[in-house]
C-alpha cells in the first residue's frame, strides 16, 4: 500500500461534512471573522465553491481557468446562488476523484502543476482545514471523515519538514503538543491556532 498522500481517496464523505456545515450557515454570519482573517464567512465559502470547482477539473485534467488561476490572484465571491451551487460543485469534486485516472500523472491547480496524487492531497486539506476554519467561525460541531484527516496530516507533516515551504503551507507552523488530538495537530501544522476563536 502506498502512503496517505499518495493512495486513491475517497473525498465524498469530507465534502459532504462540509456543505452540511455550509447549509447551517446562517445570513447574519457571513461576516463573521474566521481562522482566515483576511476570510469573512463569505469569502471563505466563495473560495470554497472556488477550490471545489478547481480540484474537480484537476481530477478530470480539464485544464482550463479554473485550474490555472492562483487563489491570490482575486478575492472570492460568493453567488447570489451558492447554497444550491456548493453542494453541487462538492459532490461534482468527489465523483471526479473516485476515477482511478485523476491519481495519476499530471495535472494543475492554483497554476501550478503538480502530480495527480498530490493535488488529491491538496485537496483533502484544503476540505479539512477549511472546513475547520468553517465550523470555528460558526459555532458548529466538527468531526471530519477520519480518512481525509490522516491524509491531510500527512501532507502537512511533510510540507512542515520541507524547508523550501518556510514552516507551513499558510503560515508559519503553530506548536501543538504531540499527545493532543489529531484534528488539532493538522490545523497547528497549517499555520492556525486550534485554539484561538475568531472575533
Amino acid at each position: 500500500m502506498t502512503d496517505t498522500t499518495t493512495r486513491i481517496l475517497d473525498l465524498g464523505p469530507q465534502s459532504r461534512i462540509v456543505a452540511r456545515l455550509a447549509a447551517a450557515v446562517r445570513d447574519e454570519q457571513l461576516t463573521h471573522g474566521t481562522p482566515c482573517p483576511a476570510y469573512p464567512v463569505g469569502t471563505l465559502l466563495g473560495h470554497l465553491a472556488g477550490l471545489a470547482a478547481a480540484f474537480r477539473d484537476a481530477a478530470r485534467k480539464d485544464l482550463g481557468a479554473t485550474t490555472d488561476t492562483p487563489p491570490t490572484d482575486s478575492e472570492p465571491r460568493l453567488g447570489p446562488g451558492w447554497r444550491t451551487e456548493l453542494p453541487r460543485v462538492l459532490g461534482e469534486l468527489a465523483e471526479a476523484w473516485r476515477e482511478p485516472a485523476a491519481w495519476t500523472g499530471m495535472t494543475r491547480a492554483g497554476g501550478v502543476d503538480l502530480p495527480g496524487a498530490v493535488a488529491g492531497a491538496v485537496a483533502a486539506d484544503e476540505l479539512v482545514i477549511h472546513g475547520w476554519d468553517l465550523a470555528r467561525a460558526t459555532g458548529q460541531e466538527y468531526t471530519p471523515d477520519p480518512v481525509a484527516l490522516e491524509a491531510t496530516y500527512a501532507f502537512l507533516r511533510a510540507a512542515a519538514d520541507d524547508p523550501s515551504r518556510g514552516g507551513g503551507i499558510f503560515a508559519p507552523v503553530v506548536p501543538v503538543p504531540e499527545d493532543a488530538p489529531l484534528l488539532d495537530r493538522a490545523v497547528g501544522l497549517s499555520g492556525r491556532d486550534p485554539g484561538r476563536t475568531p472575533r
